[in-house]
């Protein structure tokens, strides 16, 4: 097809990274010795729970189930959520502060087309989670990169975020913890960044994600939901999919000021209508009856950052981790002046490792790879590792 009929901002969006990099391994077969590792898309690397997959198989009986929901998503499920925001912040959010989407992705869409238009500009940490920087392209809407460095921890730095925002800024990115890199901001760097979005005028997209996998000891992730004026500045993003391992359902959430979310209703009725369902009952399941097992799951994805850890510690290889968290590892290949697409694919071809090279989030990550370990168990942490150091043989 000729360029010239299609969108130009579509045609010129970059392709989905993580189709492009399972064409490395497509059609191959692995043998049973050194079978593939996938370590490429943030998946969970276990299935829902027996009692939602048993609440769910009576739920597609149910003659509603199949019919769309308010735009706003079911009222039970965004009441539930609104109580567990609540519980979890100490604060009070109300159930019309939150709209319910077919995922975080389309959370993150819906709640940009409600904040920008067409030549505005976003503020997106580098790295950067590519399906927000496709969106934003799509829309013809900047993308400004704010540059993470390892001696920050790889936290956006407010100084600098401060020098790119101008007359056309509408939104500060942060994704905690992140994805790609893991990396999870401290309290108080969050508040920072809040309170440089409320001085300037721009919100801050708040992406919690992976909020339900760290060990947060009792503490609240942030403090923002108990800041009076929170409405005027923050949008958090939310998704069912990795606590519940729904990643199918496609259920996310926006929760924000109610007149935002009454704009980004009219986007959301032309995108889906309503998120699905039967993802929406799924996820109300889980707010009301699945506290335990989340509880488990999280001891499961924290053992697994620390078999990660432990085993690139023993192993010697040259990989250096700089940053991990929840989901992610993000790791400082030892290839001097080697892109980092040739070392992911070269470990796909050569040693049968599927991750993405840092050169798909963002400018400037050439000497990175992220590596997705939640959904490998513990037990296969050293054989990465030993695949690692011999891949510098």
């Amino acid at each position: 097809m000729d360029r010239r009929d299609v969108n130009p901002l579509v045609a010129a969006t970059e392709a989905p990274p993580i189709a492009e990099a399972w064409r490395w391994v497509e059609g191959r077969s692995f043998p049973a010795d050194k079978p593939l590792i996938d370590l490429c898309q943030a998946v969970p690397g276990y299935p829902p729970a027996d009692a939602l997959t048993a609440h769910l198989a009576e739920q597609v009986r149910a003659p509603d189930t199949a019919r769309y929901t308010a735009i706003d998503g079911i009222p039970p499920l965004t009441a539930a959520l609104a109580r567990r925001t609540g519980s979890l912040y100490g604060a009070e959010v109300a159930a019309n502060e939150v709209l319910i989407t077919a995922g975080c992705n389309q959370a993150f869409a819906v709640a940009v087309m409600g904040l920008a238009r067409a030549g505005d500009n976003v503020i997106l940490p580098a790295p950067w989670y590519f399906n927000h920087k496709m969106t934003l392209d799509m829309l013809g809407i900047e993308a400004r990169p704010l540059a993470l460095r390892e001696e920050n921890g790889l936290i956006p730095d407010p100084a600098e975020a401060e020098r790119l925002i101008d007359a056309g800024t509408r939104a500060l990115v942060l994704i905690s913890p992140n994805n790609p890199t893991g990396a999870i901001a401290p309290p108080d760097a969050i508040a920072a960044l809040y309170e440089l979005c409320e001085r300037r005028g721009v919100k801050l997209l708040l992406d919690e994600t992976y909020r339900d996998f760290p060990d947060w000891q009792g503490r609240a992730p942030h403090g923002l939901f108990q800041r009076p004026g929170w409405r005027r500045t923050l949008v958090q993003l939310y998704s069912f999919s990795k606590v519940y391992s729904l990643a199918g359902y496609r259920v996310g959430a926006v929760i924000a000021d109610a007149g935002l979310l009454s704009q980004a209703r009219k986007v959301m009725d032309c995108l889906a209508i309503c998120a699905p369902h039967v993802g929406q009952k799924a996820a109300l399941f889980g707010l009301e009856t699945l506290d335990g097992w989340v509880a488990e799951k999280r001891g499961d994805i924290l053992a697994r950052v620390h078999a990660f850890q432990s085993a690139m510690e023993a192993s010697g290889t040259g990989y250096r981790i700089a940053s991990i968290g929840a989901y992610f590892a993000y790791v400082r290949h030892p290839f001097a002046g080697k892109r980092a697409h040739d070392v992911a694919e070269g470990l796909a071809r050569d040693h049968n490792i599927l991750c993405l090279p840092g050169s798909m989030f963002g400018p400037g990550q050439d000497d990175y790879l992220r590596f997705a370990f939640a959904n490998v168990d513990a037990a296969v942490m050293p054989e990465i590792a030993r695949r690692l150091r011999e891949s510098e043989a």
